[in-house]
């Protein structure tokens, strides 16, 4: 079958039938949103702003941040209106777009918090060499290299699906362009696509949680032998980005594990806001805005514009 696109625009998931239904999505999603773009600015704000936040730590948070709203923002602002309007279509375009973007985001955010897993066992298992090994250059160089590499996985991914045949169902079972879910539209053979799509997906999942989870066991190794006062100092910034971390992989596991063959809207919404929507909601709250240093540096920053005024 010549590789075609014969569906020049899809449906996304509707959103359950009733005015009443739709507002309480609508609101649903717009405060989640708000909250999350403006916890993860507060984060980027106060760790810009402070110099004594001025580390390799603050500085992969700041980056998390900014990753973050840029993720909620790739599905969450369409929407929103979408669950007002009722309006399902999408072009190819957009659903390129989204794929790409979703794909990158999900790829370089494993890479952010394996590249933060790594921080906390430099800077508790080695804190002589911490400012030699995590110094200001290197860190640029970490991201500079997620960033680049999600560039190719998403655009080798997002590539490999826009050559299929679309000319069955239009109809994605997702409020956002989803790659699995447009995989099972296509009237191409899938079958070397998606073996490629579940390898890569497990070697790079696989890679980050098993380093993640080896750093974590030295770092807890390493703090056996500290004194008491050290030990819940060191475990005290180690929990929020393990929170992060389970948060992160258990929504991602939570959609992707279910039965493709479920047609349940309530629960398609559900788990795919709790793929795009929970992560980046919660990661200012559970690993910056409970960190005293971060409350310190808020108060300083309030401090600084009061006396501008």
């Amino acid at each position: 079958m010549a590789n075609s696109t014969m569906v020049t625009e899809f449906l996304l998931l509707s959103f359950p039938d009733g005015w009443n239904m739709r507002v309480f999505y609508f609101t649903v999603f717009t405060v989640t949103y708000l909250g999350t773009m403006l916890g993860n600015l507060l984060i980027i704000t106060v760790t810009t702003a402070d110099e004594n936040l001025h580390t390799p730590m603050y500085f992969f948070h700041r980056n998390l941040s900014i990753l973050d709203m840029c993720y909620i923002s790739i599905t969450v602002p369409n929407a929103c209106v979408n669950s007002l309007t009722g309006n399902q279509v999408i072009s190819v375009g957009g659903c390129v777009i989204q794929i790409f973007l979703v794909i990158f985001c999900a790829y370089v955010e494993m890479l952010f918090l394996s590249i933060m897993a790594w921080d906390r066992y430099v800077a508790i298992c080695q804190p002589l060499q911490y400012p030699i090994i995590m110094n200001p250059q290197f860190c640029v160089q970490l991201t500079l290299a997620s960033l680049l590499s999600g560039l190719v996985y998403a655009g080798v991914h997002t590539g490999n699906t826009f050559k299929l045949s679309f000319c069955q169902s239009n109809v994605v079972h997702q409020f956002f362009c989803d790659l699995p879910s447009l995989l099972r539209l296509s009237c191409s053979d899938t079958t070397s696509i998606m073996v490629l799509l579940l390898f890569s997906a497990v070697v790079v999942s696989g890679s980050c949680f098993t380093f993640i989870t080896m750093s974590y066991i030295r770092i807890f190794s390493a703090m056996l032998k500290f004194p008491t006062r050290e030990t819940g100092k060191a475990f005290s910034t180690c929990i929020p980005h393990i929170l992060v971390v389970s948060v992160f992989f258990i929504s991602v596991t939570g959609v992707y594990m279910r039965p493709s063959a479920t047609s349940d809207t309530l629960q398609s919404i559900i788990l795919s806001a709790f793929y795009t929507m929970v992560p980046p909601f919660l990661n200012p709250l559970i690993y910056s805005l409970r960190n005293k240093q971060v409350k310190e540096a808020v108060r300083r920053v309030k401090q600084l514009f009061s006396g501008k005024r």
